[in-house]
Order: structure tokens, then sequence, then C-alpha cells
């Protein structure tokens, strides 16, 4: 398991990104595998809504390790999940976790620095402390850094860029493998952050956002599709269902 994390850890490289079409349950984790993905990610957004659950750790935490498991089965590939705000009220629950993750199989987690339901960030020393207690178990923590969230980049983004970088030199200082930044289309923002972080910056890519091409060359390190392959997929289903009843022929 170590050398599964170690070889996830090194696909983390500045301008040659790693690339995530995030999968919400084992079946999803084979097509994108046979696509030819280097690793595999969940997206808690597609992996709730899969099971008929809203985000936001309503998805419960022993239905997470399953649905683990099973994409597990079908895949050698490292495997991320995503653990939403670490599913426990403290650090040490978090701890206990995101422990368990990794003695399921995981290569890492992605973690938030908000707890569920939540809009304002934690305070740092209390998020700091939950990375800590999730880095201590030896996976690749991806810290969610989710200081752009509903923020006006036009007036703010350079006071943006750089409460997103104190936070990256925290978590990092913690042993947090991956600084994601989501909600962030902004090439000028990306740059400063890609440039100024100790970690490897994760992008969500975002329709009418940076190219995959141009956030490698601004320096980025993991580019996420979070929730947008569910959505697409539920919204061609909800296409092709209507067409159907209408009268219609499918495109399959």
């Amino acid at each position: 398991m170590t050398d599964k994390i170690a070889a996830f850890r090194a696909l983390h490289v500045p301008g040659d990104p790693l690339i995530l079409v995030n999968i919400w349950d084992a079946g999803s984790a084979k097509a994108v595998a046979a696509a030819g993905a280097k690793a595999i990610a969940t997206g808690s957004f597609g992996v709730a809504g899969a099971q008929g659950r809203a985000d936001g750790e309503d998805f419960p935490i022993e239905d997470v390790f399953e649905n683990l498991r099973r994409i597990l089965s079908v895949t050698e590939l490292p495997v991320t999940i995503d653990m939403e705000s670490g599913y426990g009220a403290d650090a040490a629950a978090v701890g206990i976790s995101v422990g368990r993750a990794r003695e399921a199989g995981a290569a890492g987690i992605n973690m938030e620095d908000r707890l569920p339901g939540r809009s304002d960030l934690l305070p740092l020393a209390e998020a700091v402390a939950r990375y800590r207690a999730a880095a201590d178990t030896g996976l690749f923590i991806n810290a969610r850094c989710d200081t752009f969230r509903g923020q006006d980049i036009a007036k703010d983004g350079d006071a943006l860029v750089a409460a997103t970088l104190e936070r990256a030199r925290a978590y990092a200082d913690v042993g947090a493998g991956s600084l994601f930044v989501p909600f962030l289309l902004d090439p000028k923002c990306i740059g400063a952050i890609c440039e100024g972080s100790p970690l490897p910056v994760n992008i969500l890519r975002g329709k009418g956002g940076p190219t995959h091409k141009e956030l490698a060359s601004l320096g980025v390190a993991r580019i996420s599709h979070g929730h947008q392959p569910w959505a697409a997929a539920m919204a061609w289903l909800v296409g092709q269902t209507s067409r159907i009843l209408e009268g219609g022929e499918p495109d399959y």
C-alpha cells in the first residue's frame, strides 16, 4: 500500500498535471480506467447523488467504505476518495475515519477546510489540526481550500490569493500532499497560487475556464472534474428518456 501511495504522489507534477475524471461507483471506475486513466478519484457529489443522497456527508460513512471496496475490486490503479470534511466532529475523529480509508486500500483522500452545510472556513488552527490528523495516517491528503468559494475575484483576487497561500503553507507544514482550490477559473490567480504554493496545486476544471493545456502552462499539478461527469451523465439520461417517452428514438 505504501508503494501505491508513493506512486500516486509522484503523479502530481506541476506543468504535467494528473487529470482526474471523477467517478462515483465501480462501474464508472472501470469505464474511466479503460480509457487510460492513471488514477481513480471519486467525487462526493456524484457518489451521493448516484444513491439518491445529498452532498455534505449525507452519504453514510459505512457506505463510503463499501463503495471504496467495490471500486478497489475492479482496478489496480491508485484510488483517492472524496471524504468531504473528513467525517469527524474533531481532529481525533477525522484521524480515525481517514485511517479506515487507508486500511480499506485508498491511496489518498480529498478533504475540505469547512464543515458540511457551512459556507465559512474553519479557523486556521482547527483546519490545521484536522489536516494533521488526516496526514498522520500516511495517506496522500489533497487539502481543499475554499477561500474562493462565493467570492468576488475581480474585487478581492489579490487578497484571496494571499489567504490561500497562508493556508497552503500551514497545510504543507502538517503533511498535506497537495492543495485543492476549487471555484477558481481566473488564470492570473491560478498562476499566482501555483507560483507561491509549497504544495502541488489541484484546480477544478470548469466550463469556460482555462483548458487542460492552459492549466498545465500555469503550473497546475492536478486537474479534477468533480461532479461534472456525473451531472453530464444524468443530464444525458434525462434527455434520452424524455425523447423516448415523447415517441422518439434514443441515440444509443
